[in-house]
C-alpha cells in the first residue's frame, strides 16, 4: 500500500503469516467468521445471505462486464511517453482491456525527492502533465484513441498530500498539516517526500473539486483511483461523485477496503484480504476451504452492487513484495484465473500478461521486459469471455459464485450462471496433482473449454486429473 518502501507508523495485521502495514485498522472478517452449517452434497453452495452495506453508487453502464489494466508510463517503454505506451493500444484492445488506470501522470516535485526520479506520488502539480511523458496534447491524444478503441481511461489521484515544492506551499499555505512549530509535515513520517494536506479548509476542497473536474471535462478522462481514499474525507468524495456525474458517468476506485466507501462515492475498493488468502494457499498456510470462508465473509460485509478489486499483482506489490512470478510461483496462473472468474473486478498490473518476474525500480527507470509468454493467452481469453459471457459480470450484474465441491481443501470448484450463460471453474489449489470426482451439479450440456473450444459434459463420477496448481474453466 505504502509508495514509499517504508514501515510506517501505522497498524501491522497479519493474514496467513503475512505482515501487512496499513494506515488504517482492519481485522479481515473470516479471521473471525462462525462456521456454517453445510448443505447438501448434491447441491451448490450459495454464499450465505448476511446482513450488507447498502451501495447506493450506479455505476457506469460500460463498466459491469470491465478489466481494469495498470499502466505504469515510466517503465512501460524504453521511452516511457505517452505517445511510446499508445503504440501498444491495438494489443491491450485485443487482449479485452477496458479500464486504464494511468498511475499518477503529474509533474514531480524535486525536494526530498527519492531516487533520480522520484515517486509518481510526489505531485507538484495537480493540473499539468509531467513533461518527460509529454504534452497535454500527447495525453489527450491517448486518451481520445483509448475511447475510439471502447477503452476508458482513469488517473491516479493522490489528493492527501503533495510534494514539498508544489506551488500550493506558498499559495495556500493554510492548506497544509502543520506541527507546533508551524512546519509542514508528511503525513506518514517515513513518506518524508511528501507532505500532508488539511481538509479541514473548505478552499482546498473546492481547489481539489475543480482539478478534478478539469481532467474529465477538458482531457477526457473517465474516472480515477484515488491514493490512499481513506486519508480524505468520505464526504469529500461523495460531493466529488455528484460534481463529476454532471459532467459524465466517472468511475472512482478507492485504495481502500470499506464497505462504507460504496455508499455515496466509489464504485470499487481493493480487495487485500483475498490477495491475502491467495498467499496463505501458496505458503501452505490455508487451504480452499479458507479461500470460502473468505468468500462467504466478503459477501456479509459487501453488498451486491459494490465491485471488488481482485488482484494478484499492483505497483505496491511488485516493486514492495515482489512480482506475481516471484510470490506465487507455479501457482501465479491458477490464481490469476480465479481473479478473472469471481466475483470482482480483475486487474492486470503492467507486464503480467508477459510474466514479468522482477520487482520494477519505483524511483529510477527500470524498462519493462516484453517477450511472448502464456500468461498473455491466459488474460486474453478471459478478459474477452467477461465481454461475452453475462455470468462474469460484476456489481450485482453476475451470477453469484455457488461452490461445486463439499468442504474440498486441497481444490476450489464453483459455477456461476446468469440468463442462460454460464461458467464452471475448477482449479488445483496444491503442488500436487490432484483428481476432482465429478458430482452431479457439476455436468451440463452446452459447455466449452476457453482454452481448448472443445465441448465438454461431465458426467456424474467421471474424473478430472489436474496437474499441480491446474485449472479448467468452463463456459456456455
Amino acid at each position: 500500500m505504502s509508495k514509499y518502501n517504508t514501515h510506517v507508523s501505522a497498524v501491522r495485521w497479519s493474514l496467513f503469516g503475512i505482515v501487512f502495514v496499513s494506515i488504517f485498522a482492519v481485522t479481515p472478517a473470516y479471521l473471525v467468521a462462525d462456521t456454517l452449517d453445510a448443505p447438501p452434497a448434491d447441491q451448490p453452495v450459495a454464499v450465505a445471505p448476511a446482513p450488507q452495506q447498502a451501495a447506493a453508487v450506479v455505476h457506469p453502464e460500460w463498466s459491469y462486464d470491465a478489466s481494469i489494466y495498470e499502466v505504469n508510463i515510466r517503465q512501460y517503454t524504453p521511452e516511457g511517453t505517452f505517445k511510446a505506451f499508445q503504440a501498444h493500444l491495438p494489443r491491450l484492445q485485443a487482449m479485452g482491456v477496458e479500464i486504464l488506470w494511468l498511475m499518477p501522470i503529474h509533474p514531480i516535485g524535486e525536494v526530498n525527492r527519492k531516487g533520480t526520479l522520484g515517486s509518481h506520488y510526489a505531485v507538484k502539480d495537480f493540473r499539468e502533465v509531467n513533461p518527460s511523458y509529454g504534452t497535454m496534447d500527447d495525453f489527450k491524444a491517448l486518451v481520445d484513441d483509448s475511447h475510439q478503441r471502447g477503452m476508458r481511461v482513469i488517473l491516479d489521484w493522490v489528493p492527501n498530500h503533495t510534494a514539498w515544492d508544489n506551488p500550493l506551499t506558498v499559495e495556500h499555505p493554510d492548506w497544509y498539516t502543520k506541527d507546533e512549530q508551524g512546519n509542514f509535515i508528511p503525513p506518514v513520517p517515513d513518506w518524508d517526500d511528501v507532505i500532508d494536506l488539511d481538509y479541514d479548509n473548505e478552499d482546498l476542497w473546492r481547489y481539489m473539486l475543480d482539478s478534478l473536474a478539469f481532467w474529465v471535462r477538458d482531457a477526457g478522462v473517465d474516472g480515477y483511483r484515488v491514493d490512499v481514499a481513506g486519508m480524505v474525507p468520505l464526504d469529500f468524495w461523495a460531493q466529488a461523485r455528484r460534481e463529476l456525474n454532471e459532467i459524465k458517468p466517472v468511475f472512482l476506485l478507492a485504495e481502500w477496503d470499506d464497505p462504507a466507501a460504496h455508499r455515496d462515492a466509489y464504485d470499487m475498493t481493493y480487495a487485500w484480504s483475498l490477495n491475502g488468502v491467495f498467499h496463505g494457499i501458496v505458503n501452505g498456510e490455508a487451504t480452499a476451504e479458507d479461500l470460502w470462508t473468505h468468500l462467504q465473509e466478503e459477501d456479509a460485509r459487501y453488498a451486491d452492487e459494490a465491485i471488488r478489486m481482485y488482484f494478484t499483482s499492483n505497483h505496491d506489490e511488485n516493486s514492495w513484495n515482489g512480482s506475481a512470478v516471484e510470490r506465487y510461483g507455479d501457482a501465479a496462473e491458477a490464481f490469476a484465473v480465479l481473479t478473472l472468474t469471481l466475483d470482482g473486478m480483475p486487474l492486470v498490473y503492467s507486464g503480467q500478461e508477459a510474466g514479468i518476474d522482477r520487482r520494477l525500480e519505483f524511483f529510477d527507470k527500470d524498462e519493462i521486459e516484453w517477450k511472448d509468454h502464456p500468461m498473455a493467452e491466459v488474460y486474453k481469453t478471459l478478459l474477452n469471455l467477461r465481454k461475452t459471457n453475462k455470468a462474469l459480470a460484476a456489481g450485482g450484474r453476475g451470477g453469484a459464485v455457488k461452490r461445486l465441491d463439499q468442504g474440498a481443501e486441497d481444490y476450489f470448484s464453483f459455477t456461476r450462471e446468469r440468463e442462460g450463460d454460464g461458467v464452471i471453474v475448477v482449479a488445483n489449489l496444491t503442488d500436487q496433482p490432484c483428481e476432482v470426482t465429478v458430482l452431479s451439479r457439476m455436468g451440463g450440456d452446452g459447455y466449452t473449454d476457453v482454452f481448448t473450444g472443445e465441448a465438454v459434459t461431465w458426467n456424474p463420477g467421471d474424473k478430472v486429473s489436474l496437474g499441480p496448481w491446474g485449472y479448467r474453466v468452463l463456459s456456455r
